[in-house]
């Protein structure tokens, strides 16, 4: 069965890593929005493409990540890749060649994600310090 992305999941999943709050994210898309409707946008499973463009430039996130992403999807990969070795004949994992290393393609996957989260961190830093410049001026 084909899984269809979450986009608006896809948002919050994004927006927590980022450790920003609903009413955050509303206060940087602008007027008309707040946290109810950040709530709200999050539960649709496609969003706009020009608002996703919108919060893809809030959040820094490119707009594919909201788009393509699909965690069960990445689950099942990294479950195939662990799990595809010979069972009838009794081969262990060790002793499986395939001709793509599925060591090697979950070193690379978690080296992706902590690029990621790093990316992620530097962006909430300079969103902390934006918001923080904000709160003093008033």
């Amino acid at each position: 069965m084909e899984s269809k992305v979450h986009e608006g999941r896809n948002v919050k999943r994004f927006r927590e890593m980022l450790g920003i709050k609903q009413d955050a994210l509303a206060y940087e898309l602008g007027e008309g929005w707040n946290q109810k409707k950040i709530s709200l946008l999050e539960q649709k499973e496609t969003i706009e493409l020009p608002l996703l463009q919108q919060i893809s430039s809030t959040l820094k996130i490119p707009v594919e990540a909201f788009q393509n992403f699909d965690e069960e999807k990445a689950i099942n990969i990294i479950s195939n890749i662990v799990n595809n070795h010979d069972h009838a004949t009794g081969n262990s994992l060790f002793s499986y060649y395939p001709t793509v290393n599925p060591v090697d393609q979950i070193i690379r996957l978690h080296e992706e994600k902590i690029a990621l989260y790093e990316r992620m961190l530097k962006e909430k830093d300079e969103m902390m310090e934006r918001l923080e410049k904000l709160l003093k001026g008033k």
